[in-house]
């Protein structure tokens, strides 16, 4: 599958662009040498066939790895959605209710767009906890992350290129390379949806922050489940997966409605046209 498509986004709504363009024009600071995504081009007709056959309610969680995602997935497994831990195929965004991690926390403009009905979750979480554990993920990563031999999905090595710049620096675990890229991620997606309702941040360490996710998406908590993973207490809070070193605690965890990553359909396992 090539990294990237050939097309480039349109516009859909005057809100949407000039919350692009703000974040698109955004200066970065630090030491991160990464271009933001440039999606206020030329009209693409392709991706006009594309937005009107995506259905309309997504759920997209756009936090950095190791913000809670994989506590989050699970949460909205056990509330009945389906969920899609990452996703490199049309065919799973079409299936998944819900999507985290890459490639949304680096495409979450160009999703915006496709998915104009949906909501997106930004997760924060200290800065000082998440480096050491987004230090540790890019240690066990980087032999897979390289363009040629790297043994992850192009979809993935994309995402990474693009947020933490993988591709540009002699050392991407870098404590100040990697704290500028989280202030400028968290920046840029706080420029972007200034203003929305259809966006929220939370911290998934927060007590009640789980209650505070499904009020936002209009759902009730799923009182049959709840003892099992998300715990009795009002208001309820996230269950603490992947934390320490784990790493595959998604891979572990066993849910029918778990949506496969590389889900076939009726394009194959085609991406999506666009580019960042």
């Amino acid at each position: 599958m090539p990294d990237n498509a050939n097309n480039s986004l349109a516009s859909t709504n005057a809100l949407h662009t000039s919350n692009a363009k703000h974040a698109a024009n955004t200066q970065h600071t630090g030491n991160s040498h990464i271009t933001a995504p440039d999606i206020h081009t030329a009209q693409s007709s392709a991706l006009s066939d594309e937005r009107a056959r995506v259905q309309k309610y997504k759920i997209f969680i756009i936090g950095l790895p190791r913000t809670g995602t994989t506590s989050v997935s699970v949460a909205l497994l056990e509330q009945g959605l389906k969920v899609a831990h990452m996703a490199f195929t049309k065919q799973a965004f079409m299936i998944a209710d819900a999507v985290s991690d890459a490639p949304c926390f680096s495409d979450y403009q160009q999703l915006d767009l496709l998915f104009p009905e949906a909501k997106f979750v930004y997760l924060d979480r200290d800065i000082n906890t998440w480096l050491p554990s987004m230090q540790m993920l890019l240690g066990k990563m980087a032999p897979h992350l390289d363009a040629k031999t790297g043994r992850f999905h192009p979809i993935l090595k994309r995402s990474f290129r693009h947020t933490f710049a993988v591709d540009k620096v002699t050392n991407p675990a870098d404590s100040e390379h990697l704290i500028a890229c989280y202030q400028r991620h968290q920046h840029e997606v706080f420029a972007y949806f200034n203003g929305r309702e259809d966006f929220i941040s939370i911290n998934v360490s927060q007590a009640g922050s789980l209650s505070q996710l499904l009020q936002f998406l209009g759902m009730e908590a799923n009182a049959e489940n709840s003892d099992v993973t998300l715990g009795l207490s009002e208001p309820l809070s996230f269950p603490k997966l992947n934390v320490g070193r784990n790493v595959a605690s998604w891979g572990e965890y066993k849910h029918p409605n778990k949506v496969n990553t590389n889900s076939a359909g009726p394009q194959s396992r085609k991406f999506f046209d666009y580019t960042l």
